[in-house]
């Protein structure tokens, strides 16, 4: 039932470096989703009659003007979520425009008919294929943390296959949102097919409600619990990214310089607000002394400030929320005889959302900092004896998004890596398979189901038809 109860309400983008306010805007009833997604309905057909073909080159020419405006949307990204320029050129720009690479690249081959082949010999007289088809139109419900990267990954996969999108981004990076659907719409992609929808929860909750085909989330593990009820009740079919507590696993054979700058890197891009963070590091008790010195030495040395300063490397956490998220772990963690190596407070000279990047030592599983997802600039040390011990901790979480394993020995990396509970496990490296656009996101128990990214983001946006026909003697 389409009810207008949020009217008046404001959603407000601030800067979270300075708290600023950006704009203002009116949030959306749930009049303006319901119209939103009609609309999108409505023009869905002929989108999709276009073309693979058109819609290919609407992508090539949105590929050319984010190329073009690329420090133009990395300032905004930066005004918005906080994260310094060039990391939000490195791991949003870049990404979105390799994600478009990938669809351009591989469009054609996915979405051309597949012949299937009958073993039955009863069968030989039939001839099948196998059609990939759009849902028709995709709700997407986008975070703060990545505000242009993720939704534009999913967006371009679903426009590509021949959907419409309606977009509801988070309340706190709307303008992000914004600027990816002028992009887009300059490129050529009609407004009806992609729009967005400014708006707090009951936007999304509206979204939810809404006679879309198909729904793609990524937030909280609670949040997409509720989804995943309502979406059961009426059958719609979902993609939820819930988020991660991944570990680090640095074995006895590890380069302690190599694995403690992945660890710091891991832990701190973003400020810590990324689903892949290291979020967890578990290292060898003979390398565990070692390893620590190197990532407070390492810690000390990282300049946290405005991202807009080319000299900072960390920025600000999104705002008050997040924050105290953040604090509640760390000091639960030091009540329960953890050691702050460094950091552990808050930097309000720098202003309203800064904390200092954290180290913590003798953590243990009793602790929420190694038990629930914190979402911020902190690093937790534990040590272990034996790599079967190594695996069991990795493994004792309620998430299971990613993980990564330090060592020397790839191949001994990658026997243990089978035998992590994650959607990704990386041998060497943390964080960065967002960044490969071939490679699927997704995760196990509770951080969620169905995936993004690569062919199989792109199997999620389509419908399977099987189309048979039998070879009747004198038909042609």
């Amino acid at each position: 039932m389409v009810t207008d109860l949020q009217i008046a309400r404001k959603v407000v983008s601030l800067n979270p470096a300075t708290g600023e306010i950006l704009r203002q805007f009116d949030a959306a009833t749930d009049t303006d989703v319901y119209a939103a997604v009609a609309d999108a309905r409505a023009a869905q057909p002929a989108w999709n009659a276009l073309g693979v073909r058109k819609r290919v080159s609407i992508l090539r020419e949105f590929q050319r003007l984010l190329h073009e405006k690329k420090s133009e949307v990395a300032a905004l990204i930066t005004r918005e979520a906080g994260k310094p320029m060039v990391e939000a050129l490195l791991t949003e720009v870049m990404v979105v425009l390799d994600a478009t690479r990938f669809c351009v690249e591989n469009a054609f081959d996915f979405l051309r008919e597949q012949p299937v082949t009958h073993g039955n010999l009863a069968m030989k007289t039939k001839s099948g294929r196998i059609l990939r088809e759009p849902h028709g139109v995709i709700g997407i419900i986008s975070p703060w943390n990545y505000p242009f990267s993720i939704p534009a990954t999913e967006s371009l996969s679903a426009l590509v296959t021949g959907n419409a999108v309606v977009l509801k981004p988070s309340e706190l990076t709307s303008l992000n949102a914004l600027q990816l659907a002028s992009l887009l719409h300059q490129a050529g992609v009609p407004k009806d097919i992609f729009q967005v929808v400014v708006g707090d929860g009951s936007a999304g909750s509206a979204l939810l409600h809404a006679p879309i085909d198909k729904l793609v989330f990524t937030g909280s593990v609670g949040t997409g619990k509720r989804i995943a009820q309502v979406a059961a009740a009426r059958l719609l079919p979902v993609v939820l990214e819930l988020g991660g507590k991944d570990p680090m696993l640095v074995l006895g054979d590890a380069d302690v310089d190599v694995a403690s700058s992945g660890a710091v890197w891991g832990s701190f891009v973003n400020c810590g607000q990324a689903c892949l963070s290291v979020e967890r590091c578990y290292v060898h008790r003979s390398l565990y002394a070692a390893f620590l010195n190197a990532c407070v030495k390492k810690t000390k040395c990282l300049r946290v400030g405005d991202g807009m300063d080319p000299e900072t490397e960390i920025g600000p956490l999104i705002d008050e929320r997040q924050l105290r998220n953040v604090e509640m772990h760390v000091e639960d963690a030091r009540a329960q005889g953890a050691r702050v190596l460094t950091g552990g407070k808050r930097l309000p000279q720098l202003g309203p959302n800064f904390y200092a990047p954290t180290v913590l030592a003798d953590v243990s599983h009793a602790m929420h900092i190694m038990r629930e997802e914190t979402f911020g600039p902190v690093l937790p040390v534990m040590p272990f004896d034996t790599d079967d011990e190594a695996i069991r901790l990795a493994n004792d979480s309620a998430y299971g998004l990613a993980a990564s394993i330090w060592t020397q020995d790839r191949a001994r990396g990658e026997a243990l890596a089978r035998r992590i509970h994650a959607g990704t496990v990386m041998v060497n490296d943390a964080v960065a398979c967002f960044g490969i656009s071939e490679a699927p996101h997704s995760g196990v128990k509770a951080s969620g189901m169905g995936r993004t990214h690569g062919r199989f983001g792109m199997e999620e946006m389509v419908r399977i038809k099987y189309v048979d026909s039998d070879r009747l003697p004198g038909l042609k």
